[in-house]
């Protein structure tokens, strides 16, 4: 595949430009303006919605394996779809000031070291899980920002956050949150700018770099802001139609396995002391999804039952930042290679944190 700069342009997709316009300009606003506290109304009932569809609509028993799946995708289902239809539609906006090449060449004077730890601090302040991280770096990717630092920011955002290190802090203690944030960062940072070192965007499927030639080929001054608006709109359009299945069949494969993965086959494999407790307990947390608010609880009640520490926060680490359904989402950005090489790294590094936790703790 030929450099990102030298790419052939297709014809511009994006809305032709038009002379100022005050009353439409007002106009556009408002009706943005009263379409997004619209999705926030609707997003803070996402759970009283989900409640009312698993447990009174459908008849489910509350606490019950089906109930808890059934409840878990009706929730999760419209939560990560509305939040990857906001963060794409201002990624939109945002990306009609600039184009990708002028990101790149603002980037392009940083050494990538810095890229990576701005890009992992960041995360820490996003409250997104693993799914919910996808959209912003789907903008990312689209937008032009090196490789390597978009995966320090997909690997912190749901792995070290403000509600995770919370959590942490009340159930275990100040020591195991810092020391948690603290090797949650190495691994972001670190694996982003080992990724980004490999020179891997030849993985990146096909439609994201059309993406970025037709939003290249576009002039970024002089448009209105009902321009911007038609253009964020077009990208969320675009962009959502293209994912929404992986992001339904991924949240779909969630929910099944937290349902019915049984709490006490989990705690019982990750008691042992034995070498392989941490690469197994990684293996376990992979294909599940949960986010930080819902995982840390668990992880409380594994380390009641005798779970060790290393052991259960390597598992915690692979549940947030290494989920299937995660994994099912980026494969339509990503080829096969690249998602390998992604686990592998943020893999190994989770292995290393687990077992360095158990030798010193």
């Amino acid at each position: 595949m030929q450099p990102l700069n030298i790419l052939p342009q297709p014809p511009a997709t994006a809305p032709p430009i038009q002379p100022p316009d005050p009353t439409a300009t007002r106009r556009q606003l408002a009706l943005t303006t009263a379409a997004l506290a619209g999705w926030w109304l609707v997003y803070h009932q996402l759970p009283a919605f989900a409640d009312l569809v698993a447990f009174r609509l459908l008849g489910l028993a509350a606490g019950s394996r089906l109930g808890e799946a059934v409840r878990f995708f009706v929730y999760d289902a419209p939560k990560v779809l509305m939040l990857l239809s906001l963060v794409v539609f201002g990624v939109g906006v945002l990306r009609s000031f600039f184009t990708p090449e002028q990101s790149r060449r603002l980037l392009a004077g940083r050494r990538q070291a810095p890229g990576n730890v701005m890009a992992a601090g960041l995360g820490i302040v996003t409250p997104f899980c693993s799914c919910s991280a996808v959209p912003l770096f789907i903008g990312f990717v689209t937008a032009g920002v090196p490789l390597g630092i978009t995966f320090s920011f997909l690997i912190a955002a749901p792995m070290v956050n403000e509600i995770a290190l919370v959590l942490l802090y009340g159930l275990l203690g100040w020591k195991v949150a810092l020391l948690y944030m603290t090797t949650g960062l190495a691994i972001a940072i670190v694996a982003g700018f080992v990724i980004g070192r490999l020179k891997l965007e030849r993985f990146i499927e096909p439609w994201v770099f059309k993406t970025l030639a037709a939003a290249s080929a576009t002039p970024a001054a002089h448009h209105t802001w009902p321009w911007r608006i038609q253009y964020g709109k077009k990208a969320m359009i675009e962009i959502v139609g293209k994912v929404w299945p992986f992001v339904l069949l991924g949240i779909a494969v969630g929910a099944a396995i937290h349902g019915y993965v049984p709490e006490g086959f989990m705690a019982d494999i990750m008691g042992k002391g034995a070498w392989w407790s941490v690469p197994i307990a990684v293996l376990i947390g992979i294909p599940m999804y949960a986010n930080a608010a819902s995982i840390v609880p668990v992880i409380h009640a594994l380390l009641e039952k005798g779970a060790a520490l290393g052991t259960t926060l390597a598992f915690m680490m692979s549940v947030i930042a290494l989920s299937l359904p995660e994994m099912v989402i980026l494969r339509k950005v990503l080829k096969p290679g690249l998602i390998a090489i992604f686990i592998g790294v943020v893999g190994t590094g989770i292995l290393l944190v687990g077992y360095l936790f158990n030798l010193i703790i």
